[in-house]
């Protein structure tokens, strides 16, 4: 399957590009600009892995359509390290997923790469509130990988903030029919700045549901479940634990199984 990864600019105009049958990388030898879009093509849908920033760990997904990504800058920026998309040389990689990589069972709600123009690469991650529409505090930190819970704010303490609300939801598309057996969630665990929730609630495509309970931990909580064939699945009906804190949070939730093949 030909690959292209290209850097474009504000105007649209290609600044560099590189394509190849089932492997590419592209050295982009200068400084990002603002308006910058960092994309990714393919020929066809299929499984891949790719890095598009270097000082970040590459990610498996499932390339349904081109993908783009603004290069974030000023506040946007504050969600990732400080030594990401900076520096006057990015190497930029993709390659086609191996059969080993695609039959792998692995958390398929992990995108490192996920952003809010993302309409290509799964899983991508969406909510209906974000708190004060921070980077910091958007959908997409939850499915990026960091576990870190012990602040909030500034990477690496990014999260999901839902502003206080409690009808807030999440929900993550897969992009197609997955096999899901297992949940994890990481809860913010900024104390005594954060609250906790005490349950929430799986919703799935299929329609079937799953209620967990949490608690006010610093470490992953793990919740298996029936195997279910599924598109996407939602995070909701989160109820907040009765003290003073107005704040809680969810540092990463993780969606376990296999592909569907």
């Amino acid at each position: 399957m030909k690959l292209t990864i290209r850097v474009i600019g504000s105007d649209r105009t290609i600044k560099a590009e590189a394509s190849a049958n089932n492997s590419v990388y592209l050295v982009y030898n200068q400084e990002y600009a603002q308006g910058d879009m960092l994309c990714l093509c393919a020929e066809a849908q299929g499984y891949v892995v790719a890095c598009l920033e270097d000082s970040m760990p590459e990610t498996y997904g499932y390339l349904a359509s081109n993908y783009e990504m603004a290069v974030p800058f000023g506040e946007k920026r504050a969600s990732y390290s400080p030594k990401s998309f900076t520096g006057k040389v990015h190497l930029l990689t993709a390659r086609v997923a191996t059969d080993e990589e695609i039959s792998r069972y692995r958390n398929l709600a992990l995108n490192p790469f996920d952003c809010h123009e993302n309409k290509g690469l799964f899983p991508h991650a969406t909510a209906n509130v974000e708190t004060r529409g921070e980077s910091v505090f958007a959908a997409r930190n939850a499915i990026n990988g960091n576990h870190a819970n012990a602040g909030h704010g500034e990477w690496p303490f990014e999260s999901w903030g839902i502003n206080r609300d409690p009808d807030a939801q999440m929900r993550i598309d897969f992009g197609r029919t997955v096999c899901v057996d297992k949940a994890v969630f990481t809860t913010r665990a900024d104390f005594p700045h954060d609250s906790y929730w005490t349950q929430a609630t799986i919703e799935f495509s299929d329609g079937s549901q799953e209620v967990v309970k949490l608690s006010n931990s610093y470490d992953e909580q793990i919740f298996d479940f029936s195997p279910r064939k599924v598109a996407y699945a939602i995070i909701k009906e989160l109820k907040k634990a009765d003290n003073e804190s107005p704040f809680p949070a969810l540092s990463q939730i993780e969606l376990w199984g296999k592909e569907e093949k």
